[in-house]
């Protein structure tokens, strides 16, 4: 009940204005308060520095540079079966399973449209309409760069205007098709293994999204804005990075059924950038034959 009451308190709360005081809060670059913030910080979050290239926390120039920090390579080594899908990101595992006639499990009995996710677009619906989906949350804690799945060649961006709703998992399991009404941005490629869309999801105090084709996308739009990629030969390789979030938020994978998702990704799972994700279908069906 507790949960439920702070979780409904999001409704009332000026989600935009509070994200943008921490867009400009994390660009602080006066060496002192940096440093103080980037100490509260990793106090309140604690960090795997010795992962990070840049071992020194006060050696970045602000805290978002300091949350958007790289990682050692060594650290997430890929799936070594390069048809198998990889996990984008570090972080845990909100759901993940088939999706039911163009239906996604939220949480806790709670469903939202494929359709309202995906900003009204039918063809894509369509696409992915009986495929699979994996939700990861990344905390605030987590590496905050987006990677690949797959090797594949981008063909349009959609971005959605929205709320920004908490993505903590009591939000998520008390506010309906949450989802489907935050801020996203929908990035649909053409791989190997057929079509993938990547749809980052805003929340609250993620003051900013970024793509490495498209740069910054902020929120100051109120409409549904499309970008066509599709002539440019935008190609990015399996873990190679994509984007990134400024604190943390959540990314949703969609597959067609030609990929099935791995037995170990399962709701509340940790998982790290690199391991297996999904794997082909016609794989798991030979195993089981």
């Amino acid at each position: 009940m507790k949960e439920k009451i702070l979780a409904t308190l999001f409704y009332i709360l000026p989600h935009h204005a509070i994200s943008w005081l921490m867009y400009g809060g994390a660009r602080i670059r006066w060496v002192p308060l940096k440093n103080l913030i980037i100490r509260i910080y990793t106090n309140l979050n604690p960090v795997k520095m010795h992962e990070a290239v840049e071992e020194d926390m006060f050696a970045y120039e602000s805290l978002n540079a300091f949350f958007t920090r790289a990682l050692k390579p060594e650290c997430r080594p890929l799936d070594k079966n390069e048809k198998n899908w990889i996990c984008p990101v570090d972080g845990a595992v909100s759901q993940a399973q088939a999706i039911e006639d163009g239906r996604i499990f939220q949480a806790k009995g709670q469903q939202y449209s494929l359709l309202e996710l995906l900003g009204g677009d039918e063809k894509l619906e369509t696409i992915f309409r009986n495929g699979n989906f994996a939700t990861l949350y990344l905390s605030p804690r987590d590496y905050h760069r987006i990677h690949m799945p797959t090797s594949g060649k981008l063909q349009h961006m959609q971005y959605i205007p929205g709320r920004l709703f908490s993505v903590a998992s009591f939000v998520v399991e008390n506010i309906p098709r949450l989802f489907a009404r935050n801020e996203r941005c929908v990035c649909y490629f053409e791989t190997e293994q057929g079509p993938m869309a990547m749809i980052l999801v805003g929340a609250i105090n993620v003051s900013a999204m970024e793509t490495i084709w498209h740069g910054l996308i902020t929120s100051e739009a109120k409409r549904i804005k499309r970008f066509d990629y599709s002539d440019k030969n935008i190609e990015l390789k399996r873990g190679e990075e994509m984007g990134r979030f400024n604190l943390g938020s959540t990314v949703i994978v969609l597959s067609t059924d030609k990929m099935k998702i791995a037995d170990n990704i399962v709701a509340e799972a940790e998982v790290k950038l690199g391991q297996c994700l999904a794997t082909p279908a016609e794989e798991q069906s030979a195993d089981n034959g």
